[in-house]
């Protein structure tokens, strides 16, 4: 008779589930014996941070829940951070937790934590299982959740003697996800509110989109004549070298493309929630009525009217809306081919470098990346000031090639490119990650070593906390305080793993280092060694 571990493994490949993220515990050691000779694929991390930031991208990546294990109390704390990206992302994706056996309950039992309430604010549901007989059940409505409406994160516990009973217990098939389509009439009023406007815009962005979807947006776009812009770090939702592509909207945009969204007298936001960074601080799209006529496509009925009241709200996914307003796109009363070109050509001298200080600059790496990697290549980030140069610079064409965290999380690059290097051997995966954005989770770098994923990682290393450096320097000149970072030989770190370490400090070493990078068996390290002055693509650092 299998145990609960067994059991919730079996559960989990009824459902699907290829890989799983973890860091092993003593509170779910009947999982763990589950996951023995099960087929399913289990990648070790070295923190739970990491693990669940794996398995959020693994989400990302697959459109189907990101699985990740963790011990309780300690392992569970740090494992939030991954849920937090994977609330604000909108991925579906689900945290395992072991606990304390359901018979120390409530006297704070080693490592105890009431996880309801833990995660109460950052997960779509969280609940305890406390019957073995129940896991398939539990399991088949935690992968619903996750991928139902707005995705998003589901937490479950698992008390150890639950996962170390025995019982039999049937499992739950794979549900069929709904079509997520909107209703004709809101379809024929979206397509009449775009064809009798001026100075339209889409906004793409958001949950459960395709590939298949970007092509659809995009046929639609060329037929209606509309600029298309994309929300913070969904650039890859539309081909960046289209004619109909304005840019994104996400930290220090474009300022026409601020100006253009500002100036719409239509605006279809197709899937993005029209948070603070796309919107500037809520000042280009005001709430709660906007000046523009907004037409709000999202899978959460609760999100249009949450913040803004539009014009029109349309609870459904907006990859299929995409494929619905393709299919009965008709080309407008009048043209709007100078609106697309203008919007075109301002995207197209944004992206014309800016020189900065320094022998070694950003913006010639981003140039050199631009040019020689194929479509198919995934990047990767955290956050900090060295992500401008990359989402400033860089095109995208294919979806699912950006990976990287709304929620602003740092230490987010790493794990997420040794999930889709995992993923996708086949293709390059390259990680984007300054000096401190690393160190949140530069352990992974030995996940990846472990498990063979060929990541290629480029660390901008200036020495400093950059962001919050420019923030000091805006607000408190002269008065560096907690920004410094005091920082190893990189390079030579990767190389103890027996990895590739490369450090350049110049323009004309960098592509024969990447090559080399490319080139290599094993995952790869360059540190690129930048000038502390170039605090951001336009900002330069007074106080050094």
């Amino acid at each position: 008779m299998p145990h609960g571990g067994q059991i919730l493994v079996d559960a989990l490949k009824a459902q699907g589930t290829t890989r799983v993220f973890c860091v092993p515990g003593e509170s779910y050691l009947a999982a763990l014996d589950g996951l023995y000779l099960s087929g399913i694929d289990t990648v070790v991390a070295r923190q739970e941070g990491g693990a669940a930031m794996m398995a959020e991208a693994h989400g990302k990546l697959t459109g189907t829940p990101g699985i990740c294990f963790v011990t309780r109390g300690p392992g569970a704390t740090n494992a939030s951070a991954g849920v937090h990206v994977a609330m604000q992302d909108s991925t579906p994706m689900v945290l395992f937790i072991g606990q304390v056996a359901s018979d120390q309950r409530d006297r704070e039992a080693f490592q105890e934590v009431d996880y309801r309430a833990m995660f109460a604010p950052l997960a779509k549901w969280v609940a305890e299982i406390d019957r073995t007989e129940r896991i398939p059940e539990y399991i088949s409505r935690a992968f619903h959740v996750a991928q139902s409406g707005r995705p998003g994160p589901v937490v479950l516990a698992l008390p150890e003697d639950m996962l170390s009973a025995a019982c039999e217990a049937a499992v739950v098939p794979a549900a069929n996800p709904p079509s997520g389509r909107a209703a004709d009439s809101d379809i024929t009023a979206i397509l009449a509110a775009l064809n009798g406007a001026e100075r339209p815009l889409i906004l793409a962005g958001g949950p459960l989109w395709s590939e298949e979807a970007r092509l659809a947006l995009q046929d639609f776009a060329e037929t209606a004549q509309i600029p298309v812009a994309t929300s913070l770090r969904c650039q890859d939702y539309f081909d960046n070298s289209h004619p109909n592509y304005a840019g994104d909207m996400g930290i220090a945009a474009n300022p026409a493309l601020a100006e253009r969204l500002r100036a719409a007298d239509v605006l279809l936001c197709l899937g993005a929630r029209l948070g603070e960074m796309t919107t500037a601080g809520y000042t280009l799209v005001t709430p709660p009525v906007p000046e523009q006529k907004l037409l709000h496509v999202h899978p959460d009925p609760s999100e249009p009217g949450h913040v803004y009241h539009p014009a029109l709200a349309v609870a459904a996914q907006a990859g299929q809306v995409a494929r619905q307003l393709a299919a009965t796109a008709e080309a407008p009363a009048r043209g709007r081919g100078a609106l697309v070109a203008e919007a075109h050509a301002a995207y197209q001298d944004w992206q014309a470098p800016e020189d900065t200080p320094g022998d070694l600059h950003m913006e010639q790496v981003l140039v050199h990346l631009r040019d020689t990697l194929p479509d198919t290549a995934i990047l990767t980030n955290g956050a900090g000031n060295y992500c401008g140069w990359l989402h400033r610079y860089y095109r995208w064409h294919r979806f699912r090639t950006q990976l990287a965290p709304t929620s602003g999380s740092m230490g987010y690059g790493l794990p997420a490119a040794v999930a889709a290097a995992l993923h996708h051997p086949d293709r390059p995966v390259i990680c984007f990650a300054g000096d401190g954005c690393f160190q949140m989770t530069a352990q992974e770098f030995g996940t990846a070593c472990d498990h063979g994923a060929k990541v290629i990682v480029l660390l901008v290393n200036n020495g400093m906390y950059g962001t919050i450096r420019m923030h000091q320097q805006a607000k408190y000149p002269g008065r560096v305080s907690g920004t410094r970072l005091k920082n190893p030989d990189f390079a030579a770190w990767a190389r103890s793993y027996g990895a590739l370490g490369l450090t350049v400090t110049e323009d004309a070493g960098f592509p024969a280092a990447m090559a080399q990078a490319l080139a290599a068996d094993t995952p790869a390290l360059i540190e690129l060694r930048t000038d502390p002055r170039a605090l951001s693509t336009r900002l330069i650092l007074r106080d050094l």
